[in-house]
């Protein structure tokens, strides 16, 4: 693409954000026309957004209506619905700086009594599967984490905006006593591997940093503690493509893990395996 190319792109893109518009390819007005057809659009999205989407794109695809004809979904495990209905309501109380009076139930079942918070963050378990709340308790000042599918109800209370902040700043800092940090070293032979490997942690916030001196590139992994677990089991399923550079706790885990899998199959037996069947081949080679 040459100088007088990217400077009428540019140009272009910046009167289409002036004007409120989206350029949508062919490709994803396909894949929004199916989203539209799935069962839970219409509890996902508000009545008005979904007619306009719906007008927006009428009319008659040939490509995708041959595209969904040839598309065929075989039985798998069940999977529990990645919509909750209370994530709208929550969502706008968080635009809205509103604070809430909520009520939930334990893991025993035993219902709890109304408590009024804040809402801070809506955050989806890629583990668990399922939606958490996390809100600002105002009896006890702490971060309270919460699964939708625990909440019995819960309603609206106005809040001032000072207010609104001050819990916010709190939960901000707690949360960040609570994140852990690791760097994870990608080894130079799989660089062609890169975006599969940034895929697999694709739902942490991380920095990508490139050394040309040694083709090095390393992943800067920020996460919840709770959330240690999963991450290593990704680290697994990358197998020999990465390595933890500087987290003893999952440098440990890791090793752990290699040896108790090494020991399982007999690392020995393997070598002398390996020997005898080397042996054969070249005794028959000869």
């Amino acid at each position: 693409m040459n100088l007088f190319e990217k400077i009428f792109n540019y140009r272009m893109m910046a009167q289409l954000d002036e004007h409120g518009a989206l350029a949508v390819t062919a490709q994803e007005r396909r894949w929004l026309l199916m989203m539209l057809e799935h069962p839970e659009a219409a509890a996902a999205l508000s009545p008005d957004t979904l007619d306009k989407l719906r007008q927006c794109l009428g009319g008659s695809d040939e490509r995708y209506d041959s595209l969904r004809s040839i598309i065929v979904e075989k039985a798998g495990s069940a999977v529990p619905s990645l919509y909750h209905p209370l994530l709208r309501t929550l969502r706008q109380m968080i635009v809205k700086k509103s604070g809430m009076q909520l009520r939930h139930t334990r893991k025993d079942g035993f219902l709890l009594p109304s408590q009024t918070g804040v809402p801070y963050k809506l955050e989806y378990s890629m583990v668990k599967r399922e939606w958490y709340l996390l809100w600002y308790n105002r009896r006890t000042r702490s971060l309270m984490t919460t699964r939708l599918r625990s909440i019995h109800s819960v309603e609206e209370l106005p809040v001032s905006e000072e207010f609104f902040n001050q819990a916010a700043a709190t939960l901000a800092q707690q949360l960040d006593k609570r994140m852990q940090h690791a760097t994870i070293e990608i080894i130079p032979d799989y660089n062609k591997e890169l975006s599969r490997i940034l895929y697999a942690f694709s739902c942490f916030d991380k920095q990508v940093h490139y050394d040309e001196l040694s083709d090095t590139y390393t992943i800067r992994l920020t996460f919840l503690g709770d959330e240690t677990e999963y991450v290593l089991s990704k680290l697994r399923f990358l197998g020999l493509r990465v390595r933890v550079t500087d987290h003893p706790y999952m440098k440990f885990r890791m090793r752990e893990a290699a040896q108790k899998s090494l020991a399982r199959y007999g690392y020995s037996s393997a070598l002398e395996t390996a020997k005898h069947d080397d042996g054969v081949m070249s005794a028959e080679a000869e």
